[in-house]
């Protein structure tokens, strides 16, 4: 089941966390991809991401660190179908889910039959 947070927006730093990811390479994939991470600029610069920036960072992240894209064959396999791309995250983050929870079915078992 997905969480749902009553946060608004995130930092920087909170979503490089999310990803694994440095702050630079954060900032770096901003000017890569423009058009999609776009996050808000509060004062001083400072960026803000809501739930949907957060999507779209989950994206480039599965086709270049998860499916092993270059920066173009992401903007490219973006550019043939950004619906495609958009299904294929919510499918491999379903199936994420799916695996956590049968994970959790498995260690409940284990421990019915060492008890």
């Amino acid at each position: 089941m997905e969480k749902k947070s009553l946060k608004l927006f995130y930092s920087v730093s909170e979503v490089a966390e999310m990803f694994g990811l440095n702050e630079s390479n954060l900032r770096f994939w901003e000017k890569e991809f423009p058009t999609i991470i776009k996050p808000h600029k509060a004062g001083r610069g400072v960026r803000q991401y809501t739930e949907d920036d957060i999507k779209q960072v989950r994206l480039v992240y599965q086709l270049v660190k998860e499916r092993g894209l270059t920066l173009e064959g992401a903007r490219q396999a973006l550019k043939r179908g950004r619906n495609v791309a958009d299904k294929n995250v919510a499918v491999i983050d379903r199936l994420k889910a799916v695996r956590e929870e049968l994970l959790t079915i498995s260690k409940e078992l284990d421990n019915i039959d060492k008890g």
